[in-house]
């Protein structure tokens, strides 16, 4: 996997844009289209606590709403620690939105204040299709669209915690 040609192709195609439903949609299907496991690729946002809803999402349908107490979904969201799951159906809770999913990696993604405002969710349709290489590489991306992104538009004064 070229994950340097992935975030380079993010970053440039990202440029300028502030809006979060724009990154995740340009995220989903650039991530999505740039491996053959990634089976099903999408964000599931944070939209009250403690509950997400489906947002811009590459593959079949997907869940419209997850709870932070369901699936691996939740767990990522609720734990803000990156879900690697080698086989679906020995995860205790696991929301089958698709019957098709054999393992799932799922990352939080988080503003430039640290808050998880969403998770990435990728479903492979083969069991153990992700690595610990490809969480990190994938985190790395996310920060640098969502929390990153952020602090350099406000000229670092986010990440300094000032208004």
């Amino acid at each position: 996997m070229d994950y340097a040609g992935l975030a380079a192709r993010i970053a440039a195609l990202t440029e300028g844009e502030s809006d979060t439903i724009a990154l995740m949609a340009t995220v989903a299907c650039e991530v999505h289209h740039s491996d053959d496991r990634f089976d099903w690729t999408g964000f599931y946002r944070v939209t009250e606590p403690g509950l997400m809803k489906i947002g811009p999402y590459q593959g079949g349908h997907g869940c419209l709403i997850i709870p932070f107490g369901k699936g691996v979904c939740g767990a990522a969201a609720r734990t803000g620690e990156t879900q690697l799951v080698p086989d679906v159906e020995a995860f205790e809770g696991h929301i089958a939105c698709a019957s098709s999913t054999r393992s799932e990696l799922v990352l939080p993604v988080r503003n430039c204040s640290g808050a998880v405002i969403a998770v990435l969710d990728i479903d492979s349709d083969q069991p153990a299709a992700f690595t610990e290489e490809d969480a990190r590489y994938l985190a790395a991306i996310l920060h640098s669209v969502f929390a990153r992104r952020a602090e350099v538009a406000n000229g670092g004064a986010a990440a300094a915690g000032l208004p």
